[in-house]
């Protein structure tokens, strides 16, 4: 799998413990989930980029959407100054998942 660009919508999810997502394109996470090893969870470990801002984490499928999700930490949110309901342009790549990675 090589570097995946698309676009999507910043949303918050308000559980027990509130995060907010990225929701991948159900056509580019059916193409990840085929490429992807089996993780726990169903979990794909990425980098991930925001604007100038790039950080390493997991995709998490959704089985409301049939879609990946793509948890964006405050952090990232802050460098780039985003918020709930921005349209936000995101680069996604794999990180090696065998011994040490």
């Amino acid at each position: 799998m090589v570097e995946l660009e698309f676009e999507g919508v910043l949303w918050r999810y308000d559980g027990d413990a509130p995060w907010h997502f990225v929701t991948v394109p159900v056509d580019m996470s059916d193409d990840i989930g085929a490429a992807a090893e089996p993780r726990p969870f169903g979990s794909v470990p990425v980098r991930a980029r925001v604007g100038a801002t790039m950080w390493e984490t997991s995709l998490f499928p959704d089985k409301q959407s049939g879609a990946y999700v793509l948890p964006v930490k405050r952090s990232v949110r802050e460098a780039e100054s985003i918020a709930d309901g921005d349209a936000v342009a995101v680069a996604l790549s794999p990180r090696a998942t065998g011994a040490g990675g």
